[in-house]
């Protein structure tokens, strides 16, 4: 099948939870049916999928890579790789699932050849950059503004600095709110030994938090 053109890039999204489990069990039906027509060769149908899920999966790749740019580009593989393996699709499994089984291996992919390079991240790159013109110290509860900003960004480099699958973890329960058994397909463990991987993921955030909540390290 001839590719079909790629959208425009779009920004970071906000988090964005499931919803409830009518809504998960309705969307997945329609991520269903226009997947199937994909298998036939349907581009508006692709088109429909990426706008679906594009936000989501760019917003992910972020979060575990670090870099905007970077995840425009994972995102783009993603969908080509759904397209290209379309023809074998079949739905055995929700279509978040098999997505994000694809997002992770392309993310893993690049963050292994990441640390064979030592590469940085954008954000870290950045961190030495003046960051006083984005703060109005005469607007009500400036402090508090500024520690609240401070805390999310000690969190995602804290989160950045996991491992690779605990991070991953993380981003889907944290930014997601997929459930559990979604992130034991996308992850391939068991149940418990993905609750014992979050665990230990939240006992080192806490670890690397603990100056900001006021605790003892």
């Amino acid at each position: 099948m001839p590719e079909p053109e790629w959208p425009a890039s779009s920004p970071l999204p906000a988090s964005r939870g499931q919803g409830s489990a009518d809504d998960a069990f309705s969307d997945d039906e329609e991520n269903v049916r226009l997947m199937l027509r994909v298998r036939e060769g349907d581009v508006h149908a692709f088109e429909q999928l990426v706008e679906m899920h594009q936000s989501m999966v760019i917003g992910t790749a972020c979060r575990m890579l670090g870099s905007l740019d970077d995840a425009h580009d994972i995102a783009q593989q993603v969908f080509l790789r759904v397209w290209k393996s379309a023809h074998r699709y079949e739905p055995t499994a929700k279509f978040t699932t098999w997505l994000f089984t694809i997002l992770r291996n392309l993310v893993f992919n690049e963050s292994r050849r990441r640390s064979r390079r030592r590469e940085i991240p954008l954000e870290q790159e950045n961190d030495d950059q003046p960051t006083a013109q984005f703060k109005d110290h005469t607007a009500p509860a400036a402090d508090e503004i500024s520690q609240q900003e401070e805390l999310e960004k000690a969190l995602d480099h804290a989160i950045a600095a996991l491992p690779e699958k605990q991070r991953l973890a993380v981003v889907l329960r944290r930014h997601e709110e997929m459930p559990y058994e979604q992130i034991c397909e996308i992850l391939q463990m068991s149940l418990p030994a993905v609750k014992s991987l979050l665990f230990r993921a939240r006992a080192e955030l806490r670890k690397h938090l603990a100056a900001y909540l006021g605790e003892e390290p």
